[in-house]
């Protein structure tokens, strides 16, 4: 989005048009002596004051003309992949490759420089809250791309997609350190690094955000109101890695003990196999109407650092998605404003006063405004809801999965494709977030409507003292949906007393469907016929608003299909769903995890027995045998002890070793 500003050009104008433009609505407003700059505090040009800005209080105008910014978030962005790669390379260094061909030997680098993983996105079930504050710190530049405001270059618009793409690589290069120095093994390092880096990003916002506290829309600290979740999280990242560090540096001190590497088996994995083992109660506990209904806590069970850090950052976008969709809203309602005063202004050069399209207008405008700032709250609500159940309904499919029960999943997803269960987990996330962005915008709009309806239809007759008026109407419509339903359940019950056969024991639920009366039933259903072609189009209707209802309803929701049965590989985000579910199932199932470390550590007890054994014969009294001599005195006892394996073995000419075999052969006949 390219809009002008008033007077010179302000270096924040690429971070902060983000706001507006989040909602990929282009607000642009020219005048003669200049245009307006969305979403950041102008610096005073050459004293102009456009048409609008006359409408906006003197305060906001105030705050908007006092802000000198020497900090460029964009420009930093940039910057900071030159710390970033230092810290990769740094860590690099000292991680050990585990695999290295036998000629690297010879090379400088010898086994250095080992891939470093920022994060498990499958397996991991420590650090998981700082992880998900990891990923809350990077919300920011995740609303920025997301709002598509990153364009360093000038490409055409069929290659968006790659200049989207290379925002996303840069963003993730930018914040890699976060995540790199805590899964990092080499705490003293890691911490110093990861501190001085969060420290870096903490500094420069807070400058920012001292700089440039007010905004154009909001008013008094807005830009604090788009940057304090970060800060919040940067300040934890910083407590993170300081507590990090103070317990490296007791362990290298020999203050504590070395923590033990990463288990294999984490302890709630190990807890819920001994759950399945053990014999459950015959009588199960009660459980309160809070467990019942909406969640009951299982202690055996632990949400991914996934999950969690798609929540943590869902949470935060939402929040900011939130106040930019108020800014927009605000300018929106500026811009309303004007429009009321040129058209009042168009109707007294008209010399028309009272006119009532006029007074119509301006009702729809001043309902509409108050109806959208209303439904922001239960529009957000539904979207934290939606979050938690999102969690609640992870647990329940995977628990379902671990059971070898697939019936509520649909049929072809029964099998899925491995490839794109792979690509479904490094998808699910991003999609997630998107999801709920737009699932909020949605509903946001589907309240909004029905709150103009409610108003329309209920409150504006009242207010005009037409509520008598409005009964009646409302009373005739309520009679004949009534009636309609009546004649629907006449007929259910009519079937039910005079067309089915009677039950045929006394502890049937229901009759069973033989018919009765077969002659009337046909006169029935001939009469019926051309009534129902009637009904058959209310029904129509009902199933398109329902449909429509459902669908912008749980559009923000990836674990429910909104599309009918069969049609189920047409949604995107489910099958994403389905595939990361899958993953999840195979990798990380109690079971399976437990049945390998029991593998895994009788393989290590089996080598530890060995080298125990071989220490104790170096380490015996005596003069000491050569390997070679050892190993021919041990074959000598196999082959007295074993004597068919003699006649097998292949002579060499030339060594004796014809007459060493007869030797053997008589020593074991005698």
């Amino acid at each position: 989005m390219q809009v002008r500003s008033l007077g010179q050009e302000n270096p924040l104008e690429k971070e902060m048009t983000t706001h507006s433009s989040i909602l990929a609505w282009e607000i642009q407003w020219t005048e003669e002596s200049g245009g307006l700059q969305p979403m950041e505090s102008p610096r005073v040009g050459h004293g102009l004051v456009t048409k609008r800005q006359q409408y906006l209080p003197p305060r906001t105008r105030q705050l908007n003309g006092t802000c000198d910014i020497s900090v460029d978030m964009e420009l930093f962005l940039h910057y900071s992949l030159i710390p970033s790669f230092f810290i990769i390379l740094v860590l690099s260094f000292l991680q050990r490759r585990e695999q290295h061909r036998e000629r690297d030997d010879t090379y400088l680098l010898r086994n250095h420089f080992g891939m470093i993983v920022p994060l498990d996105f499958v397996g991991t079930f420590s650090n998981r809250w700082s992880y998900g504050v990891a990923f809350g710190a990077t919300a920011n530049k995740i609303m920025f791309l997301f709002s598509e405001g990153y364009q360093p270059l000038l490409v055409p618009q069929w290659a968006q997609a790659f200049v989207l793409l290379i925002g996303g690589i840069e963003v993730g290069l930018s914040h890699f350190p976060f995540f790199a120095c805590l899964s990092s093994e080499f705490g003293l390092v890691s911490s110093v690094l990861g501190f001085s880096y969060s420290l870096v990003w903490f500094v420069v916002t807070t400058l920012y955000i001292i700089q440039c506290p007010h905004g154009q829309f909001v008013g008094n600290y807005e830009t604090v109101m788009f940057y304090w979740p970060s800060l919040l999280c940067l300040a934890f990242l910083l407590g993170r890695f300081l507590h990090i560090f103070v317990k490296s540096l007791r362990v290298h001190l020999g203050w504590e003990l070395q923590m033990e590497e990463k288990p294999f088996l984490e302890v709630h994995q190990a807890e819920h196999v001994k759950r399945l083992l053990r014999k459950y109660p015959l009588q199960e506990r009660n459980k309160s109407w809070f467990q019942t209904r909406i969640y009951e806590w299982d202690p055996y069970f632990q949400f991914p650092s996934r999950m969690i850090g798609t929540i943590v950052l869902a949470f935060i976008c939402l929040y900011l998605f939130i106040v930019i969709e108020f800014c927009v809203f605000v300018y929106v309602r500026d811009e309303l404003d004007v429009f009321e005063g040129e058209l009042e202004s168009y109707i007294t050069s008209m010399n028309q006063t009272g006119s009532p399209v006029l007074l119509q207008v301006k009702e729809l405008i001043n309902i509409t405004k108050e109806v959208w700032v209303v439904t922001i709250l239960p529009a957000s609500l539904t979207c934290v809801s939606y979050l938690f159940h999102i969690l609640a309904c992870y647990r329940k499919h995977i628990k379902r999965l671990w059971a070898g029960d697939k019936h509520f999943l649909p049929l072809k997803f029964h099998n899925p494709s491995s490839s794109e269960s792979v690509v479904a987990i490094a998808r699910y996330s991003g999609w997630q977030i998107a999801y709920i962005l737009w699932g909020y915008l949605i509903i946001h709009v589907m309240q909004s409507l029905c709150g103009l309806a409610i108003m329309y239809s209920l409150v504006l007759p009242v207010i005009h003292h037409q509520a008598l008026e409005m009964l009646r109407g409302l009373g005739i419509g309520i009679l004949t949906v009534s009636i309609v339903l009546g004649l629907m359940v006449l007929q259910v019950w009519i079937a039910t007393s005079f067309f089915l056969q009677p039950k045929m024991g006394t502890d049937d639920k229901q009759k069973p469907l033989a018919l009765n009366n077969r002659r009337a039933f046909h006169n029935f259903n001939y009469f019926l016929f051309f009534y129902n072609v009637l009904l058959g189009l209310g029904a129509c209707l009902s199933r398109l608003f329902i449909s429509c209802v459902l669908g912008t309803w749980l559009i923000a929701r990836i674990d429910r299909t909104i599309l009918q049965s069969g049609y189920e590989r047409a949604d995107m985000g489910f099958s994403a769903w389905i595939g990361m579910l899958y993953v999840d199932h195979y990798h990380t199932n109690p079971v399976l995890v437990s049945f390998c470390h029991i593998l895994i550590t009788s393989h290590r007890e089996r080598r530890l027995q060995q080298t125990i054994k071989y220490w104790y014969l170096n380490q015996s009294a005596g003069p000491r045998l050569s390997a070679r001599s050892r190993t021919r005195w041990l074959l000598l006892q196999t082959l007295i002890n074993n004597p068919e394996l003699v006649r097998l073995r292949k002579s060499r000419p030339g060594l004796g070793s014809q007459e060493f075999t007869q030797i053997l052969l008589t020593c074991s006949e005698s």
